[in-house]
């Protein structure tokens, strides 16, 4: 993939450039001046205490570069904090088929229904058809702000603690792998890259978290770890 490529739309999504890979992409800064959230503060007790009292703060992240010209559609995301003996974000990786953000890190989530009450019903109601997730081990303690993505969707991230002892059954059309990071890991800013590449005369800039689990990389990128960045804003602020 060449940034300059007359024959590439500049409009086109980073994932849909032919042979783009953002891991090789540069990493022009890693944010560890910044504090990581405290331990204490990510307890479940902690966080729901937080979102029923919370802080006057700014996200960081809102909106993508518009990469088409259709409407702007309602989604939502679940933000699924499971609540082990040390708190874990349960995560998936997308079917490498789909039409938008194959193959990538993503919470459990999609597109509003018209039968859904809410986001927060949205987002429960996809978790279970995508991972088989029981919304009864959920419990919504609440919303972050609306992340609009490049692809027009206006994602609402649900935040909830799930009681562990649920087991999914993955959606092999929708989800290649679903898996498990440790919060603390995800709230702490040293592990928060910032990538940036100059294409057709924009320059697109997006953070990363990779995540060794095990031998696998997860790698974490774009608007899920935009919408990471802004949790960690909410709770350090």
């Amino acid at each position: 993939m060449q940034p300059s490529d007359p024959n590439i739309p500049p409009d086109t999504p980073l994932s849909k450039l032919p042979n783009f890979d953002p891991r090789t992409v540069p990493v022009v800064g890693v944010d560890s001046h910044l504090p990581p959230v405290p331990r204490a503060l990510l307890a479940p007790d902690a966080v729901r205490q937080r979102f029923a009292s919370p802080p006057a703060w700014e996200p960081e992240v809102r909106d993508e570069p518009r990469f088409t010209n259709r409407q702007p559609a309602d989604a939502a995301v679940l933000v699924p904090i499971v609540m082990r003996e040390r708190p874990m974000v349960l995560l998936t990786e997308r079917a490498t088929h789909l039409s938008t953000h194959s193959g990538q890190i993503a919470f459990p989530g999609g597109r509003s229904d018209p039968t859904d009450v809410d986001a927060a019903d949205t987002a429960l109601r996809e978790a279970t058809e995508e991972i088989g997730l029981d919304r009864g081990y959920a419990e919504v303690i609440g919303h972050l702000p609306k992340y609009l993505t490049g692809t027009m969707f206006t994602i609402t991230p649900v935040v909830a603690l799930v009681r562990p002892g649920f087991r999914l059954e993955l959606s092999a059309h929708e989800v290649a792998d679903a898996f498990e990071v440790p919060l603390e890991f995800l709230m702490n800013p040293a592990h928060h890259r910032r990538h940036a590449i100059a294409f057709s005369g924009t320059r697109r800039e997006w953070f990363s978290m990779p995540y060794m689990d095990g031998e696998t990389e997860r790698f974490i990128w774009g608007a899920t770890a935009g919408m990471l960045r802004n949790f960690y804003r909410f709770l350090a602020a």
